[in-house]
């Protein structure tokens, strides 16, 4: 079974990239094949509600000069998707928006494409508003009909500065309790 994890932060080896490798590398513990992505930091578009995904029904989205639909494709191959992003303002980075409005009507036109994949989210952040991150990565899991387990706290960390995460003991314990509740969802479902 396959895991894909997406870095929303620009920092390609930040809090968030941690995070997310964190959970990949329990995930390797236990057998399963792990990919990374580092989705922040590129150029990306949003979404233009233009509807083309629902005429061409190809499982892409119709802008083509950006990584999104590789990820789309990377995404819908994987068991499970796990999907990162610092606190920015209160929200998610615009990389990570992008893909999950694109992803997510691309996979809506196309019959639902990520229905009951496993889908987690982890988020870095400095002190507040990393719930409405954690809320809005869910939401997409949610109304794209996914499976979401939880974790012993919330998926987050209080990281700000790069290394802070590695000294977050219970940010830590949280992202491997995640690794290990994915592990044996994906077991469940798969056996």
């Amino acid at each position: 079974m396959k895991v894909i994890g997406i870095n929303g932060s620009p920092r390609k080896n930040g809090n968030t990239a941690s995070m997310i490798r964190t959970v990949l590398a329990e995930m390797e513990k236990e057998g399963f094949i792990t990919e990374f992505f580092q989705l922040g930091g590129n150029l990306v578009h949003g979404c233009t509600a233009c509807r083309a995904c629902f005429d061409m029904k190809n499982g892409r989205c119709v802008i083509e000069d950006d990584p999104i639909n590789s990820l789309i494709e990377k995404m819908v191959e994987a068991d499970a998707i796990l999907l990162g992003s610092p606190t920015y303002f209160s929200n998610l980075t615009p990389e990570l928006k992008a893909l999950i409005d694109r992803a997510g009507y691309v996979a809506r036109a196309n019959g639902e494409l990520f229905r009951r994949k496993v889908g987690a989210a982890v988020v870095a952040v400095r002190r507040a508003g990393g719930m409405h991150v954690f809320n809005s990565i869910n939401h997409f899991f949610f109304i794209s009909n996914m499976i979401v387990p939880g974790s012993s706290y919330w998926n987050l960390s209080v990281s700000r500065d790069l290394g802070d995460f590695e000294k977050d003991e219970e940010g830590m314990q949280t992202m491997k309790d995640l690794a290990d509740n994915m592990a044996w969802l994906l077991k469940k479902i798969h056996s």
